[in-house]
């Protein structure tokens, strides 16, 4: 799946792309929130590889497309179905140079469009760690609505952590229009 929002080309991982993605993931507070910690010299091949062959979404396996600007990439858009019917989770990852420029909510919710349009996916949804105050507010303002707090049910990075679900319907992207 590739396609294009205003300022963003949204497409599938490439390999000249590792140098681009290593620099989200080498970061501390970029993976603060992630299940994975930051990418290391030592494995980040092997974790570049896992979004190489994430090209195709699904029932099985996840898509992982990166969001272009110009010519370098600036965030990683993650795509999977949950196992409810017609229900897919998102995630996104962007770097430091991207923040600030509408750069996220512009290619998650070219994202979210897509998913609706072209795969006919009934739900979205996006699980956060709460404490993701900025995670939180790009959910808001593509219309994902907040449906769930769990109070220390998510034990990541040895620390027991608060999650909130955020959800959407076609219904409520049709709402925003």
């Amino acid at each position: 799946m590739e396609f294009h929002t205003e300022r963003l080309t949204i497409r599938p991982f490439q390999r000249n792309d590792l140098e681009s993605v290593f620099e989200i993931y080498h970061h501390d507070d970029v993976c603060r929130y992630l299940l994975h910690d930051k990418w290391t010299h030592e494995n980040r091949q092997r974790e570049f590889a896992k979004k190489l062959e994430n090209s195709i979404l699904t029932k099985d396996r996840a898509l992982s497309l990166a969001v272009v600007h110009e010519t370098k990439v600036i965030g990683d858009l993650s795509v999977w179905y949950t196992g409810m019917k017609d229900t897919v989770e998102i995630g996104y990852s962007f770097s430091h140079e991207a923040k600030g420029n509408g750069y996220a909510t512009e290619a998650v919710s070219g994202l979210v469009k897509k998913l609706f349009d072209q795969f006919k996916v009934h739900r979205i949804q996006a699980n956060l760690d709460a404490r993701n105050k900025a995670s939180q507010r790009l959910c808001e303002r593509i219309g994902m609505r907040k449906e769930a707090h769990f109070i220390q049910d998510f034990w990541n990075k040895g620390e027991w952590t608060d999650s909130i679900v955020y959800g959407m319907l076609l219904s409520d992207l049709h709402l925003q229009n």
